[in-house]
């Protein structure tokens, strides 16, 4: 494809390829963002597992209270 003669085009398509390349890291962000998200809701709901299975215990009378 041969460069065209008009400087403005020139430009216009150097912007056009700076714009494709933030889109596609925002598409990056976006997707480690979620990824995150999702690793908290794990961590939130595993912690919730480790308090239910201390109350269990305790009621159990499997672990030795302090005191």
């Amino acid at each position: 494809m041969p460069e065209p003669d008009n400087v403005a085009l020139v430009y216009l398509r150097r912007i056009d390829e700076k714009v494709d390349r933030v889109i596609e890291d925002v598409r990056d962000i976006k997707f480690r963002v979620t990824n995150l998200e999702e690793g908290q809701a794990g961590i939130l709901r595993l912690d919730r597992v480790n308090a239910r299975l201390d109350r269990i215990e305790r009621r159990l009378d499997l672990v030795e209270l302090p005191h």
